[in-house]
């Protein structure tokens, strides 16, 4: 079963790490998914720009809005993503602690669904 495993952070918190702190956690970042890809479970995965290049878009009453920044102000923002698969929750779970943020922010695990009109899994 496919996993998305959302990397949530306190952009503050991350950008008042120090440049050698932010170098060795990029480190350990890249460890941690060659560690998966060598498992065959990664399937990608990407680190996001922080949140003031996010634009959120809505469409209420047939009119486009289309806003700055994230759609909900927390104390956490969605900072990376990373497509797994894995054989059951568990394992995917075991991924998720393992990765670096999860020892000072989050890694939140979601199963994937495919539409049945995909024949192909991304």
């Amino acid at each position: 079963m496919r996993y998305l495993l959302l990397i949530n952070k306190d952009e503050k918190k991350y950008d008042a790490l120090t440049d050698a702190q932010r170098k060795a956690l990029e480190q350990r970042y890249m460890e941690w998914g060659m560690k998966a890809a060598q498992a065959g479970l990664m399937r990608g995965g990407a680190k996001l720009q922080h949140t003031p290049t996010a634009t959120t878009v809505r469409v209420r009453n047939g009119k486009r809005l289309v806003t700055d920044g994230p759609f909900a102000e927390t104390a956490e923002q969605v900072a990376g993503i990373c497509f797994m698969e894995c054989d059951n929750l568990d394992q995917a779970l075991e991924w998720a602690a393992s990765h670096p943020d999860a020892e000072w922010a989050s890694v939140e695990v979601r199963p994937m669904e495919f539409h049945a009109e995909t024949k192909e899994k991304p």
